[in-house]
């Protein structure tokens, strides 16, 4: 009996941490869910790509902030912080990777938006769960079972419910070809932020979560600066709303919200939580809702129960946590 009892306590204990990483998982879906609240009102007053760019030089001065902090705080004590250790080819190699298919991912997505209806765009761009998924098994040598993979497909399943409504009801004035392009593009980002999470996954074995999305934002606000300045004629915003809502994207959105996905990603597997991020689409429209009264069709609410189904199925199923 003693031994049922030590057993029953050290499962929980092991289970705690990947409970606390759930539950931050979810606050992270909450601080993304803003970005398309934020986007909104930042581009009534400077374009798409000058958002980006505001939004990643402001997060990286916020993770290099975050970054000394940390260091300071490690100086008393006795471990050597993982910050501390040598970066080695490999380490610099996907640090440069992630930046680049991060900033190419969300230049397919925007310019795809131009180029194919809404609903196309947002629902092959929430296609990175099939792409971790396979790039996971392929490369990365990991499993996952029938219970998993159910419940990954029920999840896309609902991720496709959200763009029905514009789907049925859209008299798309595009022409067919411009229409493929535009679906082509959007494919093709979600391979991308896919991309994304299998090499964050890889670089979170070895470097904490404040020096990857550091080196990301740097190096992807150095990609984005030579095409702002050929391109846009106003790079800053104009009024407090503007700069509150850039902050929003790089403080709430990226620092918070990322910062947390990047964290859990040492306890779920990138399937999972690209899995779980199929909620916020969901998410923005509840938010949408209350701050800009859009109309919540009884769609969206449907796509939010068959997601959660989904992702209680994944959860449960062989490949959801970190071994």
């Amino acid at each position: 009996m003693t031994t049922n009892k030590l057993e029953s306590t050290e499962s929980s204990v092991e289970r705690s941490p990947n409970v606390i990483a759930l539950i931050l998982l979810s606050v992270a879906l909450v601080a993304l869910s803003f970005t398309a609240i934020f986007i909104k009102l930042s581009v009534r007053e400077i374009s798409a790509n000058a958002t980006v760019f505001n939004r990643l030089w402001i997060a990286t001065i916020i993770f290099g902030l975050w970054n000394g902090f940390n260091e300071l705080r490690t100086k008393n004590l006795e471990d050597q912080p993982i910050a501390k250790e040598r970066y080695q080819s490999r380490d610099i190699i996907l640090l440069v990777a992630v930046a680049v298919v991060h900033v190419v991912g969300r230049f397919l997505w925007t310019w795809s938006l131009t180029q194919t209806s809404a609903a196309n765009a947002t629902v092959l761009s929430n296609m990175p769960p099939l792409f971790t998924t396979l790039g996971a098994w392929l490369i990365l040598g990991q499993r996952f079972d029938r219970r998993f993979v159910t419940g990954m497909l029920i999840a896309l399943a609902g991720a496709f419910t959200l763009g029905l409504d514009d789907l049925l009801g859209s008299g798309n004035s595009l022409n067919s070809q411009t229409l493929i392009i535009g679906d082509a593009a959007a494919l093709l980002s979600s391979v991308f932020y896919a991309a994304s999470f299998l090499i964050i996954e890889r670089l979170r074995t070895r470097l904490p979560v404040q020096n990857i999305l550091l080196w990301r934002c740097f190096l992807g606000t150095l990609f984005i600066l030579p095409v702002v300045l050929t391109v846009e004629d106003q790079i800053f915003p104009i009024s407090w709303l503007g700069w509150l809502a850039v902050f929003g994207l790089a403080a709430i959105c990226e620092a918070l919200g990322h910062g947390l996905v990047v964290y859990s990603l040492k306890y779920f597997s990138s399937s999972l939580v690209t899995i779980f991020l199929l909620l916020e689409p969901v998410m923005t429209a509840i938010l949408a809702w209350f701050i800009f009264s859009e109309s919540l069709s009884l769609l969206n609410l449907l796509a939010l129960s068959v997601i959660l189904q989904g992702i209680y199925l994944a959860k449960t199923g062989k490949g959801a946590d970190k071994q």
